[in-house]
C-alpha cells in the first residue's frame, strides 16, 4: 500500500489529485468541529455524555465524525447524500422513464445526477428538522433540553446551516470523485469512522486481559475475510470472433469476463446502517413506539438479526438490478463479436450469466452479513465497552477495509495506466 501512495507521488498529476483530496478530508474534520450558529455546543455535548442515549445517538455520531456530539456544520455528515443515491439507483430500475433516460448517457446521468442532488437537498432538511426536535426533547432521550429556548428563527438558522454543511460536503464528495482519487463519498464515510478509532483503541487499552488478547484476534480475522471476499471472484471465458478491419485480418482472441463474488461492495452494509439507525430515534421520541427503542436498539439481538437479513436481501437485489445485469452484458458482448463457448450469443448467454451471479451471490451475501455481525456479537458477549463496539464492530470495519481496498486499487490503476509504454517508445 505505501509503495503505491509513493509511486502515485512521483507523478505530478496524481500528486495534485492526492493533495486535493487531502485537502477535501481537512476541511471535512474542520467544519465537523465548526459550530452551528444558534447551538450551545456544550449542551449538546452534556446529552451525549448521559448513559441512556450512548446506543441511540452514539451510532448517528459515528457516521458523522463526531460532528454530531457538538451539532457542528457537518452534522449530518455524508449520509444524506449516500441515502438518496442508493434511492436513486433503485428506482431508475423500477420506474421505465428514468431507465431510458439513463440511457441517453452523459446527458441523462447528467439529469438524473441533478434529480439526486435536489433529493438530497430535501433529505437533508427533514433530517436537520429531526435532529433539531431530537436536541430540543433531550429529556424524551433520557437526558437534558440541549436546545431549551427554541424559536422559529433559531429553529430555521439550524436548519439552514446544517442542510447547507450537508450540500457542502456533495459537492466536496463529488469533487474528489471527479479530481482526487477514489470515490468521494465512501472516503468521508471512512474518515467519519477513522475519527471513532482513538476513542476506541483507548477502551480498549483499559479493558482487561481477555479484551487486549482477543479483540486484535478477531480484527485481524475480520480483514483477511473482507479482503478474501473483496478479491474472491469467477472468471467466465470470452471467445471474440475473427474479424476484418481495413483489408487486414485480426485473429481471434481470448479473454475472460470477470465476476466479483461481492459485486455490491460495501453499499448493502451502508444500507443496513442507515436503516437500523431509524427506529430507535423514533422509539425513543415517540412514546407509542417506545418498544423500538429497545428491541432494535443497536448490539440487541434483534437488531445484529435485522441486520444480517437486510445485508443479504439488500445484496442480491443491488447485485441483480444495479451492480450487474446479465441482459446488458449478454447483448454488448453479442454486440462487440464475443461470446462465451459452449453458450449460445442472446439469450442462452443472459440466463447463464444470471446463474452463474446468483450461485455466487448466495454465498457471498451470506459470508458478507456474517462478517458484519459476528464481531457485533463477539463483542456484545464479551462486555466490551460502546466505544469499542461502534468503531470496531463488523459494521464499521468492513467499511474500513472495502473503502481502503477500493482506493488503493484505483491508484494501482492510475499508476499502472500512467507508466504504461506499449510495445513502441
Amino acid at each position: 500500500m505505501l509503495t503505491s501512495i509513493l509511486n502515485a507521488w512521483k507523478i505530478p498529476d496524481l500528486r495534485k489529485r492526492l493533495l486535493l483530496t487531502a485537502a477535501v478530508l481537512a476541511i471535512y474534520r474542520f467544519g465537523a468541529w465548526l459550530p452551528t450558529p444558534g447551538v450551545d455546543a456544550e449542551s449538546v455535548r452534556k446529552l451525549f455524555d448521559s448513559s441512556a442515549n450512548t446506543t441511540v445517538l452514539g451510532y448517528l455520531n459515528l457516521f458523522s465524525g463526531q460532528a454530531l456530539q457538538n451539532l457542528s456544520l457537518f452534522a449530518l455528515g455524508i449520509m444524506p447524500y449516500i441515502t438518496a443515491s442508493i434511492f436513486m439507483q433503485l428506482i431508475v430500475v423500477v420506474v421505465p422513464s428514468l431507465e431510458a433516460m439513463q440511457k441517453e448517457g452523459e446527458s441523462g446521468q447528467r439529469r438524473i445526477t441533478q434529480y439526486t442532488r435536489y433529493l438530497t437537498c430535501g433529505l437533508a432538511i427533514a433530517q436537520s428538522s429531526l435532529y433539531v426536535y431530537i436536541f430540543h426533547k433531550g429529556s424524551a432521550l433520557g437526558g437534558s433540553n440541549a436546545l431549551p429556548n427554541l424559536t422559529i428563527r433559531a429553529f430555521l438558522l439550524i436548519v439552514l446551516s446544517l442542510t447547507a454543511g450537508a450540500m457542502l460536503l456533495m459537492w466536496l464528495g463529488e469533487l474528489v470523485t471527479r479530481r482526487g482519487v477514489g470515490n468521494g463519498q465512501s472516503l468521508l464515510i471512512f474518515a467519519s469512522i477513522l475519527t471513532s478509532i482513538p476513542l476506541a483503541i483507548s477502551a480498549w487499552l483499559n479493558g482487561d486481559v481477555f479484551e487486549k488478547l482477543s479483540l486484535p484476534c478477531v480484527m485481524v480475522a475480520v480483514i483477511l475475510g473482507v479482503v478474501f471476499i473483496n478479491e474472491g471472484q469467477r472468471r467466465i471465458p470470452i471467445q471474440y470472433a475473427k474479424r476484418s478491419i481495413g483489408g487486414f485480418g485480426s485473429a481471434a482472441e481470448a479473454t475472460y469476463l470477470p465476476m466479483k463474488v461481492n459485486q455490491a461492495g460495501v453499499i448493502p452494509v451502508i444500507f443496513a446502517a442507515a436503516i437500523l439507525v431509524l427506529p430507535p430515534t423514533f422509539g425513543k421520541l415517540f412514546s407509542p413506539l417506545n418498544f423500538l427503542a429497545d428491541w432494535l436498539a443497536p448490539a440487541s439481538w434483534a437488531s445484529i438479526v435485522f441486520e444480517f437479513i437486510l445485508i443479504v436481501a439488500f445484496t442480491f437485489f443491488y447485485t441483480a438490478a444495479v451492480a450487474f445485469k446479465p441482459v446488458e452484458q449478454a447483448d454488448n458482448l453479442r454486440k462487440q463479436g464475443g461470446f462465451i463457448p459452449g453458450i449460445r450469443p442472446g439469450r442462452p448467454t443472459a440466463a447463464f450469466l444470471d446463474r452463474v451471479l446468483m450461485r455466487l451471490t448466495f454465498p457471498g451475501a451470506l459470508y458478507l452479513g456474517t462478517i458484519a455481525v459476528l464481531p457485533t456479537i463477539f463483542i456484545k458477549e464479551a462486555h466490551f465497552s460502546q466505544a469499542t463496539a461502534r468503531a470496531l464492530g463488523g459494521t464499521s470495519m468492513l467499511i474500513i477495509v472495502g473503502v481502503a481496498l477500493d482506493t488503493m486499487r484505483q491508484i494501482q490503476s492510475q499508476v499502472m495506466m500512467r507508466h504504461y509504454e506499449g510495445f513502441l517508445k
